[in-house]
Formats: structure tokens, C-alpha cells, sequence
């Protein structure tokens, strides 16, 4: 377990802490929030083929729902039968229907690497963590262009007061916006399913239509809670990592769009 800890602040804590604090060191202004829009942007940048890979794959696999509702329409009895069929069809296609997962996964370490940077990295021990050619800043202001404190979650106990649980409302702003860019995203790689391929007789059409609106709804509604509890500075990184996606999204699935990826 120490292995993997050492392993993980190596590779992923270490780097994500040092460029942050190269970002906020040498961007002019010393914004804290400018410096987590830039370090977003350059991750995305270095995921970027992985996550065009991704969104190609659920492109192709949202354009083959109508042949894999007439499987499941034809083998809705058999298991087997429509497991079999479905990925002769992927292999067919040649497209893996886990292809939209992988960088989930590694996004996943990432953005737990990233919740340590902006918890425990805005302490002044943390600088112990810098390497040797990054001047260290001594104390971090946690500010975004002066309007929000990005290391305070929604819910927050003062210790000025006592104890007493106090509301942060600039946080709860960004984590619904969060949640409106999520949903903006969601909504764009969701499968949409034609009335006149929909056989409404068949339940499994029905619940596959069910699920499709829960994960609409309810991942937003998600978002909106896990950025409302976490340090500002996640939503922020949320924020800018969905309407980064949402253009790369908007790029690939505009007909019209001729640019290359």
C-alpha cells in the first residue's frame, strides 16, 4: 500500500502540485484560479487524443443504435443469441463499446491527485513537495479574480464562530453551472432514438429509453452535489474540463465542421 502511495504522489501528486504552483508563480497577477484554468487546459491538451478516441467511439456506437435495437428487438428472448450478434456488430464496425471508458479511468487518478493539490497543497508544509528549481511562494491565495475562495467547499465550518456550519453561495453557483455544462454534455452524447425505430411494445426498448433520461438528469444533479462539497477549486477544473469537452463534442459531431482531429 506505501508502494502505490509513493507510486501515486510520484507520479501524478508531485507533478500536478509544481506545475500549479509554477502557473500561479509566474502568471502575472498571481491568480489562483487563472493558474487552475491553464493546468486544466494543459491535462486536456495532453489527453486530447485519448479523448477524441473516446468521443469517436461513442459517436459511432450513438449512429449504430438503430441496428442494435433490431438485435435486441430479434433476440429479446435468447441472452445468448443477442450478446453474440451485438458484438459481431462491434467487430464487424470495428469499434470497441469500451472505447468511451478508458479515459474515464484515467481521468479518475487524476482528478483524486488533483483533490489533494487543492486540499492539502494550499497548506504552507506543503511546500516541502516542490523540486529544487521551483521557487517556493510560501503561502498560496486561494482568490479567483477576487470573487471566490477556491479552497472552500458550500458547506463550511468556521472556526471563528464556534463550529458553526456557515454557507458558502459562490461555490453553490459554480457547482450549478457545473451541473448545467454536464447536462449540456451529456445531453449531446446521449444516443437519440427515432419514433419510428422505437417499438414501444418492447420493454427493453422502454427501459433503455429510461435509462438514457435518468443519466440526463441525474449525473448533472451528481455533479451539482460532489462539486458543492469539494474545494472550489475541483468545480473549477470540472467546469473547465466539461465545456472543453463539449467543443471537442460539438467539432466531431457537427456535419458541417471541417476541421481535423
Amino acid at each position: 500500500m506505501e508502494l502505490l502511495q509513493n507510486a501515486f504522489n510520484i507520479i501524478l501528486y508531485k507533478p500536478l502540485f509544481n506545475a500549479l504552483v509554477l502557473l500561479y508563480q509566474y502568471f502575472p497577477g498571481h491568480d489562483f484560479g487563472i493558474a487552475v484554468i491553464i493546468l486544466t487546459i494543459i491535462i486536456r491538451l495532453i489527453l486530447y487524443p485519448l479523448m477524441v478516441q473516446s468521443i469517436r467511439s461513442q459517436k459511432v456506437v450513438s449512429e449504430l443504435q438503430p441496428k442494435i435495437q433490431e438485435i435486441q428487438l430479434k433476440y429479446k428472448n435468447d441472452k445468448e443469441k443477442l450478446a453474440k450478434a451485438t458484438m459481431e456488430l462491434y467487430q464487424k464496425e470495428k469499434i470497441n463499446p469500451f472505447g468511451g471508458c478508458l479515459p474515464l479511468l484515467i481521468q479518475l487518478p487524476i482528478l483524486i491527485a488533483l483533490y489533494q493539490v487543492f486540499w492539502k497543497g494550499l497548506q504552507p508544509g506543503a511546500m516541502v513537495n516542490l523540486y529544487s528549481f521551483v521557487p517556493s511562494p510560501g503561502t498560496i491565495n486561494p482568490s479567483f479574480l477576487g470573487i471566490i475562495n477556491l479552497s472552500k467547499s458550500f458547506i463550511v465550518k468556521s472556526l471563528d464562530t464556534g463550529g458553526i456550519i456557515e454557507y458558502y453561495w459562490p461555490v453553490l453557483f459554480l457547482a450549478i453551472l457545473t451541473g448545467i455544462a454536464q447536462f449540456i454534455q451529456t445531453k449531446m452524447i446521449t444516443p437519440k432514438i427515432k419514433p419510428q425505430e422505437t417499438k414501444t411494445s418492447d420493454s427493453s426498448q422502454m427501459i433503455q429509453k429510461m435509462l438514457q433520461k435518468q443519466m440526463i438528469y441525474m449525473l448533472p444533479v451528481f455533479t451539482i452535489y460532489i462539486v458543492s462539497i469539494m474545494p472550489a477549486a475541483i468545480g473549477l477544473y470540472w467546469m473547465v474540463t466539461v465545456l472543453f469537452s463539449i467543443i471537442q463534442q460539438y467539432l466531431i459531431y457537427s456535419k458541417r465542421s471541417d476541421v481535423k482531429l
